[in-house]
């Protein structure tokens, strides 16, 4: 498979090193200094592309692949607010391609698959409460982190008493704590750490006066978001539309 990578820092390097050993071509790197190369010949020639980059620059580089009918593999997140319904259209009336998720690694795939189910079982037991919290490395810009937001999505899904997720506290790099840790009960907080060089830790706990449950997910480096990234590439290869991890894994 002809692959095109879309950022080229610490993930996209990664994803180039595991697509090149499952026998992938990468035929176009385009970063911040090559913008041109999205009307170049091998990035048209790409099978796929696989985008991380940021919130402010992700849906602009939507935009430049599909104008040669590239399909997308994008794990950035921030952007759906703003250009979600626009995206949506694309793929679903104009014949574009995009699997796009919060995090692609099979663990967390697991994890919110636990987590949806925990939340069904809880439904039956309010004396539980709910929230959640999500830690990443400093340099990472969105909080709560795309993750965070998903698997509290689910939860609301599946839980009638939360109705929302709202943000909590952000713990900063610095030592700072932003935000508050009230919040509604029909809303579910998210609270955020940023410390060091973290991939990503995510928990879901369930406390009560006469215990507490807690699931956590814990990614020990970046290599299963590349790995995943690189299998929803070949997934995406042979499909179309509008993808995320629940068509790749049918859990």
């Amino acid at each position: 498979m002809k692959i095109a990578l879309i950022g080229y820092g610490k993930m996209g390097k990664m994803i180039e090193q595991i697509a090149l050993s499952r026998g992938h071509e990468i035929v176009s790197i385009i970063d911040v200094d090559n913008q041109q190369d999205f009307d170049s010949p091998e990035f048209a020639s790409a099978d796929v592309a696989i985008e991380f980059t940021s919130p402010t620059a992700a849906y602009g580089n939507y935009l430049k692949a599909f104008k040669h009918n590239v399909k997308i593999v994008s794990g950035s997140t921030g952007w759906m607010k703003d250009h979600g319904d626009e995206v949506k259209k694309m793929c679903t009336e104009g014949g574009q391609t995009l699997f796009w998720a919060s995090n692609f690694s099979i663990g967390v795939a697991i994890f919110s698959a636990v987590n949806r189910y925990l939340a069904k079982i809880m439904n039956g037991f309010p004396q539980y409460s709910v929230h959640m919290e999500e830690t990443h490395h400093i340099h990472k810009l969105d909080a709560p982190s795309g993750t965070a937001i998903t698997l509290a999505e689910e939860i609301v899904d599946n839980l009638d008493r939360k109705s929302a997720w709202t943000k909590g506290t952000l713990l900063t790099p610095e030592g700072n704590i932003e935000g508050s840790d009230k919040c509604e009960d029909n809303e579910l907080r998210i609270d955020s750490i940023r410390r060091d060089e973290v991939p990503g830790i995510h928990s879901v706990v369930y406390d009560s006066e006469a215990d507490c449950i807690t699931i956590t997910h814990d990614a020990h480096s970046r290599k299963g978001f590349a790995l995943g990234a690189v299998l929803a590439a070949e997934y995406t290869k042979e499909h179309t539309g509008l993808l995320t991890t629940s068509d790749l894994f049918k859990f």
